[in-house]
């Protein structure tokens, strides 16, 4: 019962009723509030309890305590009234006055009267727990994540322990590692990431602790460490489902708050086994929508062909790779008949497969094709499958496979290879014949100009006839020199190479392509050491190089070719004065099989052979262009040496 000291202040202070309600609630003794009728405007249940009515607004004071001695007080002070009951028990009323309003506080109850209401608000405190509970049950077994089911149990450990400081903590059952916290109140420090429970608690849940860390979770007989700074004393229970510990609510008492422990003991622990279930379920439903997001994000960027339609053919399921090989969008194709997206020639085989997959009768692989956004079709080879539901029907067909565009144009660069490989021996034996008559002619025009040059009376036209058919048959035998080396298949064995002598190979190689788009071509050679190189490779980037140069450069044009040493690399710069190349063309120019070419004038794959060659020498290759105003592609090649 609160003293007379504390009650006082609450009778004579006056304002509307409804004001003092939570305050009634709150207030061991029976209070009321009345007009200046006496008629009561409202009472908290100890005062109900007192009079033995349910409900007692609007009813006269005395005829709700069944007693005609009581008087309306002035207003100067309060007044004490000894009143006997309908019951015939005896109580003192404190009666006081401010402005309209009348407060009443009963004291000195009998010990009979003592202990109904005593019963009275325990049967009421029960009811609001019990409420509570209910209330907090229903909201964590809505709740659809982690976080949100421990923001609600934290509100309802707030309505159910007013005036304590408690933490809510969630952990891996298989780890107890922490994954969820919120605490009311300053944690002490190192008391986070511990849990310290007593034996009855771990008992009364039916806790499983031999697989639990001893450096986590403590389990004691003796009182808990507490948790929080400035708390006297606390209580914790174990949230466990099916024996696995996945969290803990520890509740602590500031000084000055008077509770009953066990009886919010018992209160936690109904509010553990709740919250328990409900954070099983969580995290079953946060495992399950990781999962789900994982394997759409697995379909959805995996590099194989994805798609998945109902048992009507309705597309439900079309990945990147699908979308990046035809050019369709999923708002295209989603919903979709997928028959409407394969060539015609190949619908009727496609039925049947798919008409297979509905009866269970899965295709390891089949070809067919697939109509583009473009109007293209795109060879892709497939395997199908039934998708089975949970109770084992059939919902639909799942689709894997993979492109075989780029198979089918590596075979047609396989057989080119073949073709020029081919090509080559057969050059390499053309070039022996001719040989053979052009050293004759080489040796003959050499003893001709010998003899003219000596001979007094020889015409100087003949002399310079001489000259020019000795250069023009060195040049020739020179030619088919380096093109049978060329011919010949490289060992990729590196060797001291000269680069200005290797690039001049490579001009001397391109020189018909020159002379035929009528491109000029200077050489700003450096002094360049020798370095390890594999030389027909280098030859072969040079050559590449230098003839996209000339295809890029108009009649009158001019190809710059500069080497020099820099950074201690070698630097190989191809200049020309073409057209240049926009920003999206610069960023796949070394693509595979990208060209700006017409068809049949380019395969793609040039640029990207010489950036594999550079690479492999551990260099690197780059590019920068302007349109209007030529290209520089830039080798970069470290100069290593013998030895090194």
């Amino acid at each position: 019962m609160k003293s007379e000291s504390q009650l006082r202040p609450f009778a004579t202070s006056g304002p509307a009723a409804d004001a003092f309600q939570a305050f009634f609630d709150m207030v061991d003794a029976p209070a009321a509030l009345c007009d200046l009728s006496l008629t009561i405007l409202t009472a908290n249940a100890a005062f109900e309890v007192l009079t033995g009515r349910k409900n007692v607004v609007g009813v006269p004071l005395g005829e709700a305590l069944g007693s005609d001695g009581i008087t309306r007080p002035d207003e100067e002070r309060p007044v004490d009234l000894d009143v006997v009951l309908k019951s015939g028990q005896h109580v003192t009323l404190t009666v006081s006055r401010r402005g309209e309003t009348i407060a009443v506080v009963a004291r000195r109850l009998s010990p009979m009267l003592d202990s109904l209401a005593a019963a009275g608000r325990a049967l009421i405190e029960q009811a609001r727990v019990e409420s509570q509970l209910l209330e907090i049950g229903r909201n964590v077994a809505g709740s659809t994540g982690e976080e949100e089911l421990v923001a609600t149990v934290a509100r309802g450990v707030k309505g159910l322990f007013p005036g304590r400081t408690f933490v809510v903590r969630i952990v891996d059952p298989r780890t107890c590692a922490l994954t969820s916290l919120y605490a009311e109140g300053r944690l002490r420090d190192g008391q986070r990431d511990v849990f310290h429970l007593r034996r009855s608690m771990v008992e009364k849940t039916h806790l499983e602790t031999g697989h639990l860390p001893s450096d986590k979770v403590v389990v004691t007989t003796q009182e808990l460490p507490l948790v929080f700074t400035g708390s006297v004393r606390g209580i914790a229970a174990p949230l466990v489902a099916s024996g696995q510990l996945v969290g803990a609510i520890n509740v602590e008492y500031p000084p000055g708050l008077t509770a009953d422990v066990l009886a919010d003991e018992r209160v936690l622990i109904q509010l553990a086994n709740q919250v328990a279930v409900a954070v099983r379920n969580a995290k079953l439903i946060d495992e399950l929508t990781f999962v789900r997001k994982y394997l759409e994000e697995l379909i959805e960027n995996g590099n194989a062909l994805i798609v998945v339609t109902n048992r009507e053919g309705k597309v439900v399921v079309f990945n990147r790779a699908l979308t990046q090989l035809t050019g369709w969008t999923k708002a295209d194709v989603l919903g979709r008949d997928f028959y409407e997206l394969v060539a015609p020639k190949m619908k009727l085989n496609m039925l049947r497969v798919f008409t297979d997959a509905l009866v269970g009768q899965s295709q390891s692989a089949f070809e067919t094709a697939l109509v583009t956004h473009d109007g293209r079709e795109a060879r892709v080879t497939l395997a199908s499958s039934a998708v089975v539901s949970q109770a084992g029907d059939i919902e639909g067909v799942i689709a894997i496979g993979q492109d075989l565009s780029r198979m089918r144009d590596l075979e047609k660069r396989v057989v080119q290879a073949e073709k020029l490989a081919s090509l080559g021996q057969l050059a390499a034996s053309v070039v022996h014949e001719i040989n053979n008559p052009m050293t004759a002619v080489a040796t003959y025009a050499d003893a001709l100009l010998s003899r003219a040059s000596t001979s007094l009376t020889a015409d100087p036209n003949d002399v310079s006839k001489y000259r020019k058919i000795v250069e023009n048959t060195d040049r020739v035998l020179r030619f088919t020199r380096d093109l049978v080396s060329y011919a010949r298949p490289a060992q990729d064995t590196p060797e001291e190479v000269d680069v200005n002598q290797t690039v001049d190979r490579a001009i001397g190689f391109c020189e018909h392509v020159l002379q035929k788009h009528g491109v000029t071509l200077d050489r700003q050679f450096g002094e360049v050491p020798r370095f390890m190189a594999v030389r027909q490779n280098l030859v072969q980037v040079f050559i590449n190089l230098i003839t996209n140069a000339c295809h890029a450069t108009p009649s009158g044009g001019r190809i710059t070719v500069s080497t020099l040493v820099q950074d201690s690399q070698v630097l190989v710069e191809i200049r020309d004065t073409g057209a240049g190349m926009p920003a999206d063309v610069q960023s796949r120019v070394f693509e595979p099989f990208f060209t700006t070419k017409p068809d049949g004038k380019g395969t793609g794959l040039g640029l990207s052979i010489v950036q594999g060659i550079v690479e492999n020498h551990g260099g690197r290759i780059g590019v920068e262009s302007t349109p209007g105003k030529g290209s520089v592609f830039s080798i970069v090649l470290p100069m290593v040496r013998a030895g090194s």
